[in-house]
C-alpha cells in the first residue's frame, strides 16, 4: 500500500496534514520511511527552519537520523538561527546521534551566526562524552566564537572547571 493513498481502514491520507516533524521527533523510522519512499523531501523544514534531521537529532533518535541521511538529507542544514543538528545536540549530549551525523560527514567546525561550534555548545552544557567524541573526530579546541572565546572559555564561564581545564590544556 502506498502510505500517501490511504490508511489501513481505507481513509485517504492528505500528505499536507501529516506532521512529519512529530514522526521524526518520536523516532518512528518505519512510518517515516514509508513517506520517504513515497517521495517525502528528507530535507523538509518547518516554519522555524527545523529540518527533520534536526528534530530527530535533538530528540536522540539516532536510527531516524540515519534513515533521513540515507535518503539524502543534509546533515548540516541549519535552522533559522544558524545552528546545525550537530550543534543542536550539544545541549543534550547524544553521542550516538553525533556519531551518525559525523559518519555522514557533518561539518564538525560549522558555526552559527555567533561563531559558536558544536564543541562550544557541548562544553557550555557540560556534555563531556560529546566533547571527547568531537575532539576525537577533529574538533578544534582553539576555535573562537565572535567574542573571542574558546570552548574552554565557554566551559569556564558556565562553571565547568574540570572541563575548562581539560580543553584549555589542549590549546596551551
Amino acid at each position: 500500500m502506498n502510505p500517501m493513498e490511504s490508511t489501513t481502514d481505507g481513509t485517504p491520507i492528505d500528505p499536507r496534514r501529516v506532521d512529519y516533524h512529530e514522526i521524526a521527533r518520536r523516532g518512528d523510522a518505519e512510518v517515516l520511511e514509508m513517506f520517504l519512499k513515497a517521495g517525502l523531501d528528507p530535507d523538509l523544514t518547518d516554519e522555524r527552519g527545523y529540518s527533520l534531521v534536526m528534530i530527530a537529532a535533538y530528540n536522540g533518535q539516532a536510527t531516524t537520523v540515519r534513515l533521513l541521511l540515507d535518503y539524502g538529507a543534509d546533515p548540516d542544514r541549519p535552522d533559522a538561527g544558524g545552528n546545525t543538528p550537530l550543534m543542536g545536540i550539544g545541549f543534550k549530549g547524544y553521542v550516538d546521534v553525533a556519531r551518525v551525523l559525523l559518519d555522514y560527514d557533518a561539518e564538525i567546525e560549522a558555526c552559527n551566526g555567533g561563531g559558536v561550534t558544536a564543541l562550544m555548545f557541548a562544553a557550555m552544557f557540560r556534555q563531556s562524552d560529546l566533547v571527547e567524541l568531537l575532539l576525537e573526530r577533529g574538533a578544534d579546541p582553539a576555535a573562537t566564537n565572535e567574542e573571542g572565546n574558546t570552548a574552554a572559555d565557554v566551559a569556564g564561564m558556565q562553571g565547568h572547571a574540570a572541563l575548562a581545564e581539560r580543553l584549555g590544556r589542549l590549546i596551551e
